[in-house]
C-alpha cells in the first residue's frame, strides 16, 4: 500500500532545504542558497512556506555589519521529513 506523499515537501527544493537541515543543526541562507544551487528570490519563498508550515524556523539578524538569516529544523519538520522518507519508500520496489 502506497502511502501519501507530503506535498509541501515533495518539492524538489523544499525538499533540498530540508535534507540539508536534517543533517545540519543550523544552515544560514547563503549555505542553503549555494548547497541547493537556488536563485535568492526562490529560496526565499521555499524557505517561508517551510517556515509557515512550522517545519522550520528562521532567524534574521547580523554577522558583523552583513545580515544573516539562519535557518533551523523545528520538530515538526523533522517529523514530517522523516514520514515523508517512510512514504517514499512504500513506492520502491522490494
Amino acid at each position: 500500500m502506497f502511502k501519501k506523499l507530503d506535498p509541501l515537501l515533495h518539492s524538489e527544493l523544499r525538499l533540498a532545504v530540508m535534507s540539508v537541515l536534517v543533517n545540519l543543526e543550523e544552515a544560514d541562507f547563503v549555505y542553503l542558497r549555494e548547497a541547493t544551487g537556488a536563485t535568492a528570490g526562490n529560496l526565499s519563498v521555499q524557505i517561508d512556506k517551510l517556515t509557515k508550515a512550522g517545519y522550520i524556523t528562521v532567524e534574521k539578524g547580523f554577522k558583523g555589519k552583513k545580515p544573516q538569516t539562519i535557518c533551523r529544523l523545528t520538530p515538526t519538520g523533522l517529523k514530517a521529513f522523516e514520514d515523508y522518507v517512510e512514504a517514499l519508500k512504500t513506492y520502491l520496489a522490494k
